[in-house]
């Protein structure tokens, strides 16, 4: 990061502070799923997109909308149904007739990913086809339509929200679109003590609303300074080997990544490690990542990014146990280094 200590240390503390902030009104709202909206935060600022996955009714949609309400950014909602067709995403070219001669041409009429804040309901519940139209605009913030690329609005967020796949009616989500996602959370439900607060909030007067407290600049301000973060040449290789035990027959893979996984993580799996690493850093008032906070992100980071063989799916493994095996397995520091200029 640039500047003095003194003022490196100063922007870690603002950085803070915004968070909090961002924190402090999605809970006026959010009961509990605290590490949720951390992690939506963090993927917020490293400008990525989460996926939630959970049974209906655990307040997934009402977090993004919370979220949204917490920033003045536009917000978009999309439901996804199976009979959901592309242009219904990304809009399409329409015919338009000029008034004053007559003439007729095609005018391209925007779609609702034309949005900042993008809610994908329900996401696994539309066919692949309809899927693959979140691929460009998830990966380069960009739409293609009737040979015209168009520019999205920054900063730009998909939120996507999807059941369980056993769940009837929904198709999985391709390995493609999935790798876009920066985080994957499972919302989890509420215990006995949270459920006592979501009936004292919705079932009396009491009607608790975010109030929208960060704009658009300070959002692309800060994933900018997120990014300055310094990063030590030994956990940046940490990160890496953590990536890299997740590909089955390779140099750090360990025993269960040979059983059970038929492909690893992706390059964009080490990416989201070392960002979300930096999130976490500034949370912590410091100005380099640790060891820990690369391990913090690995559950959320991976656990979408690899693919059980038969033998996993058979056994009933569970991504989440393979990459905790992993963070056994894989040693913080080796006596030879990768030397990261």
């Amino acid at each position: 990061m640039s500047g003095t200590k003194k003022d490196v240390e100063k922007q870690c503390h603002e950085f803070r502070q915004m968070f909090d902030s961002l924190r402090g009104e999605i809970g006026k709202v959010i009961v509990g799923h605290e590490r949720i909206v951390d992690n939506v935060l963090i993927c917020l600022f490293c400008g990525g997109h989460v996926l939630l996955e959970g049974v209906p009714g655990l307040g997934k949609t009402l977090l993004v909308r919370t979220l949204s309400s917490a920033l003045t950014l536009e917000f978009r909602r999309i439901q996804f149904t199976p009979d959901l067709m592309p242009a219904d995403i990304i809009g399409t070219n329409i015919v338009m007739e000029d008034q004053a001669t007559g003439k007729r041409h095609f005018q391209y009429q925007r779609g609702p990913i034309f949005g900042q804040i993008i809610l994908a309901d329900e996401v696994n519940r539309a066919t692949p086809k309809t899927q693959s139209a979140m691929l460009e605009a998830m990966q380069e913030h960009t739409v293609t339509s009737g040979g015209q690329i168009h520019k999205l609005p920054e900063p730009f967020m998909v939120l996507a929200t999807q059941n369980p796949i056993e769940q009837e009616g929904t198709y999985p989500l391709p390995e493609a679109q999935l790798d876009r996602f920066f985080f994957k959370s499972l919302v989890q439900y509420s215990n006995r003590e949270e459920l006592g607060t979501i009936l004292d909030r919705t079932t009396t007067a009491e009607n608790p609303k975010a109030k929208a407290i960060i704009d658009a600049k300070q959002i692309i301000a800060s994933q900018e300074l997120v990014k300055r973060v310094a990063v030590a040449p030994h956990v940046q290789d940490y990160a890496i080997r953590l990536v890299l035990a997740t590909h089955p027959g390779g140099e750090f893979a360990p025993e269960i990544t040979n059983q059970f996984i038929r492909f690893g993580s992706s390059p964009r799996g080490v990416q989201a490690l070392i960002l979300s690493a930096k999130v976490r850093a500034m949370l912590d008032e410091r100005y380099h990542i640790s060891f820990s906070d690369v391990s913090d992100s690995v559950l959320p980071a991976l656990r979408h990014r690899i693919l059980l063989n038969f033998e996993g799916q058979a056994e009933g493994i569970q991504n989440d146990d393979i990459l905790n095996q992993i963070l056994q397995y894989t040693p913080k520091t080796m006596e030879k280094s990768i030397n990261v200029p």
